[in-house]
This record gives structure tokens, C-alpha cells and sequence, in this order.
């Protein structure tokens, strides 16, 4: 990684040292659940049908046909990252500039080179400041690159300037989250969401295609064209903007009515009174293999940033009888872009709704407490404006296979009450259900019920919902001591028996 600044703060001693550390740092392997004996699970043809890459051998315009593995590296985008240090640590920079990369590579583009700037703040006009984006575009001519990134979201005239310095597409980081959304959205309700997220980051970012598309004629005839080319009064950008709002207002309307419905199915979960477990937490922390393993299921497991984008509900019984259900939600970032927050609300309203936040985080990663912070923020925000109490929530720490002995001792010694598991190898999983099941019981009451034999949907639901420790069946129906959640005590207060 390059760094575009003079700083004496900054050696190339620490630099190296840096990157030492990072590469040394182990990485969490790749998790995935595969039965040979059945068949593939839902999330393992997700991934299929995404990573997929097909083609129809013998069109090629050129002599001779070039084979998939070149396919792919002629489809990449090449790509520069650029980004302005304003605070923090060298080690905190340069782990923006991964993430940043990481989010590159996931939306399909190869990095040729990473470079950062000590700044107090963004220069207003470039982003950069003149001088060092002319020092971009050399970077840009030597590496052969036909896009830049930016690790901050630019103002429409600092995207229109720059583009202007380096004479390539400029994309900032807002941008390049919205391809990746668009890329991984798959059901109705995700594909709409992200199509308003994106029409509203487009909106003031729209640009005129010169006098040419221009409808505003007026004035005498042949004073601006004559005959044919009076029109509207409308520019072709203001015709486009006007198109893009009608378009942004039927989406909302949409994602409106696909909210009542998942509010439907969440409400009937609530009256059966399953206890909702949602799983939250940093992008590419583990949520989706912590579902995986704790429930059996096939949910989409990817190594890679927002591989989850819609919220996927499955079933679970822990070891007492209790059911629950775990929901994985769409992970968070550092700086989500508002339009997202906005976009995504009927989404993270399962997190509002839930009784026990499950919040995951990736103890591989270097900042887990920067991950903590983004996830609560957006949470709070969230919070604050549905003007909803905070749910309970547990902490945990996923990943611990791929952590080292010192790492180990100073997370547990900085989050006490959290619980620490391996998706990928199951270690831990005993210590969260347990944790889980402790949580769950904290309102629990014992109970003597008397249950005629005309109301055998009562056992049937003592026995998914509550602890049954004893079952005695006399001349009047069956006799039930049983251990259960307060709110189903009192929907069968009157079966309590009387002795």
C-alpha cells in the first residue's frame, strides 16, 4: 500500500512492520455444510447460480478461443483504491484500505494498488487536493487501471472533478456497496430494496448530456432552433429525474406492502409464542454458519461480504424442549450508507422486534470493537426512530479457531460476558446454547395443570413450548407438571389445577 503524504509519522519501517503483522494474522477458513446423502440445500444452489460462469464456445471474435480461467481475468475490473486518513492509528488506515479491497474483490474487481493520504479532512473540490490527484492520475497511467475507488462517500462535485483529474470512472464507497447489493439480492422484496437505494444515491448525481438533449426551445421561431424543436420546457436531465422520483415513489409503495406481510408472518410467530432469536452483526462475522450450525439448515454461506441480503427464519430446539426460531439479517459496515438504512428498515425491524439479539462478531478481525460500534449504531438509529425499547442482547465472538493464544486471553478479558464459539469447527456451541437456554428461562414458572381430554392442543403445545417434567393421566384427562414462559402460564391460567 502506497501512501500519498510526507508525514514523518509514517515510516517505511512501520509500514512494513504493518503489513507483516496482517499477513501473519491467520484467516478463518471457508465454512460449508455438505450431506452427501441428500441432495443440495438451498443455500449451496445460491451459491452455484451466482458463482456461475457460462459460455457458448465457438463465438469468440478471435482467432482462437481463450478458456474460462481467462474469461474471467479479461471480465475484471481493474481497480485503484484511494482513501483520506483524517484519524486513528497507521494500522487502523490500513485496515480500512482491506475492507475497502475486500468489498472490491466481492463486487468483481481486482486491485492493483491501494493509496492513502494524511489529511486533516477531504479536499472540498477533489477529494485528494489537486496536487496529489494529478499524482493519482500518473498511478492510474502506470498500473493501467480504468477505475478508482474511493473510501468515503464524494460530494457530486468532487465525483465530476476528479473524473475530470484522472480521466477513468470514479466510484465512491457508498457506490460500490450498492453493486454489491445489487449483484447478491434475490428475493422481490430484497431486488426492490436496493433499486431504491440506488435510484436515491443516483438521484443528485445525475449528469446533462450537453445542448444536444436539450427540450427547451422557446423564444421566436429559429431564434434556438425553429421549427421542431419546441418543446415541454424539459431538459432531458430534468425529464430523467422526474421518471427516476415516479419510479422511486412506486417502489416505496411496494416495499410498504411486502412490510404488512412480513409483519403478518412475524405476528403469527408471536402468538404461537415461539421465542425470536436475531442473529446481527458485522458483514462476513460468521452469522450465516452460526445459523448453519446451530439449526441444521442450508443457508447461503459465502466467504465474502454481504453474502446475505435477505432475512432468512429457521427452526431450533434446544436441549430443555424449548423451540425458537433464529432469523440471519443482512450484516452491517463501517459507514452504511443512509440510503441502505433507509431502504433495508422492514429488515432490520427483525431486529426490533426480537427478544434476544444475537450479536455475532468476527474475533479474527483486528478492530472487533469498531465492528461492534457500527453494528449498535445502525441499530440505534433504527431504534431510535421506530421509538422501541432496545432488546436484550448477547455477544458473541465467532472465529476463535482462526485466533491466537494472546488474541484469545485479551478478547475474553475485554468482553467477560460474551460467549465464544467456532461456526466452522463447533466449538462453543454447547457453552451458547446453554447460555441461550439460561436466557430464555430467566421468566419461566412451574406449573400443575389439569388438562381435559377435550383440549389434547394443549399438551400438544406444552411439549414444543414449555418443559414437561411429569405426566400423570387420571379419570378427568392428564395431570402436567410443567415448566413454562410466564406469557403461556397465563393463556392457561385456568387449567392450573386446584390441589
Amino acid at each position: 500500500m502506497t501512501e500519498l503524504t510526507n508525514d514523518s509519522a509514517l515510516t517505511e519501517d512501520a509500514a512494513l512492520t504493518e503489513e507483516a503483522a496482517t499477513a501473519d494474522r491467520p484467516t478463518a477458513s471457508r465454512f460449508s455444510v455438505r450431506d452427501l446423502s441428500s441432495g443440495p440445500t438451498t443455500g449451496e444452489l445460491q451459491l452455484d447460480d451466482r458463482a456461475s460462469l457460462q459460455r457458448v464456445v465457438g463465438l469468440s471474435t478471435e482467432l482462437e478461443d481463450i478458456t474460462e480461467v481467462e474469461y474471467r481475468q479479461l471480465r475484471l475490473e481493474q481497480v485503484v483504491l484511494v482513501g483520506v486518513w483524517t484519524s486513528g492509528s497507521v494500522a487502523a488506515a490500513h485496515a480500512s484500505m482491506a475492507e475497502l479491497a475486500a468489498l472490491a474483490e466481492t463486487a468483481g474487481s481486482q486491485v492493483l494498488e491501494a493509496l492513502i493520504q494524511r489529511r486533516s479532512k477531504p479536499d472540498s473540490a477533489t477529494y485528494l487536493g489537486s496536487g496529489k490527484a494529478e499524482e493519482l492520475r500518473e498511478v492510474v497511467l502506470a498500473t493501467g487501471a480504468d477505475t478508482v475507488i474511493c473510501d468515503g462517500e464524494l460530494t457530486p462535485a468532487q465525483l465530476t472533478a476528479l473524473e475530470k483529474v484522472v480521466k477513468v470512472k470514479v466510484i465512491d464507497r457508498t457506490a460500490l456497496i450498492l453493486d454489491i447489493f445489487a449483484q447478491h439480492a434475490t428475493s422481490r422484496e430484497g431486488k426492490a430494496q436496493v433499486a431504491l437505494a440506488q435510484m436515491e444515491y443516483m438521484l443528485p448525481r445525475l449528469r446533462g448530456w450537453g445542448e444536444s438533449m436539450s427540450r427547451q426551445a422557446g423564444g421566436r421561431a429559429g431564434s434556438n432552433g425553429g421549427v421542431g424543436l419546441r418543446g415541454p420546457g424539459e431538459t432531458k436531465i430534468e425529464t430523467d429525474r422526474r421518471r427516476i422520483r415516479e419510479r422511486m415513489a412506486k417502489l416505496r409503495k411496494e416495499i410498504r406492502g411486502m412490510k404488512t406481510a412480513r409483519s403478518v408472518k412475524r405476528a403469527a410467530r408471536r402468538r404461537g409464542g415461539v421465542p425470536a432469536l436475531t442473529v446481527v452483526g458485522y458483514t462476513n462475522a460468521g452469522k450465516s454458519s452460526l445459523v448453519n450450525a446451530m439449526t441444521g439448515s442450508g443457508v447461503l454461506v459465502q466467504d465474502a461480504l454481504f453474502a446475505t441480503l435477505d432475512p432468512t427464519t429457521r427452526r431450533a430446539q434446544l436441549a430443555d424442549g424449548h423451540e425458537v426460531v433464529f432469523t440471519d439479517t443482512v450484516g452491517f459496515v463501517r459507514h452504511l450508507p443512509t440510503q441502505l438504512v433507509e431502504a433495508f428498515r422492514s429488515t432490520l425491524e427483525e431486529a426490533v422486534d426480537a427478544d434476544l439479539l444475537v450479536h455475532v462478531v468476527d474475533g479474527a478481525d483486528p478492530f472487533p470493537a469498531n465492528q461492534i460500534s457500527a453494528v449498535r449504531q445502525v441499530l440505534g438509529d433504527v431504534l431510535a426512530e421506530e421509538k422501541r425499547p432496545a432488546p436484550p442482547e448477547m455477544l458473541v465472538i465467532n472465529k476463535i479457531d482462526a485466533v491466537d493464544g494472546l488474541t484469545m486471553t485479551a478478547l475474553r478479558g475485554e468482553y467477560p460476558d460474551a460467549q465464544f464459539v467456532s461456526a466452522r469447527t463447533g466449538e462453543g456451541l454447547d457453552g451458547l446454547f446453554a447460555a441461550i437456554t439460561e436466557f430464555l428461562q430467566r421468566d419461566d414458572v412451574d406449573a400443575v395443570l389439569q388438562v381435559p381430554f377435550s383440549r389434547g392442543e394443549v399438551i400438544s403445545r406444552l411439549h414444543q413450548q414449555a418443559h414437561v417434567i411429569d405426566t400423570e393421566h387420571n379419570e378427568t384427562g392428564t395431570r402436567m407438571r410443567v415448566r413454562m414462559p410466564a406469557a403461556l402460564a397465563a393463556e392457561f391460567s385456568d387449567l392450573v389445577a386446584s390441589d
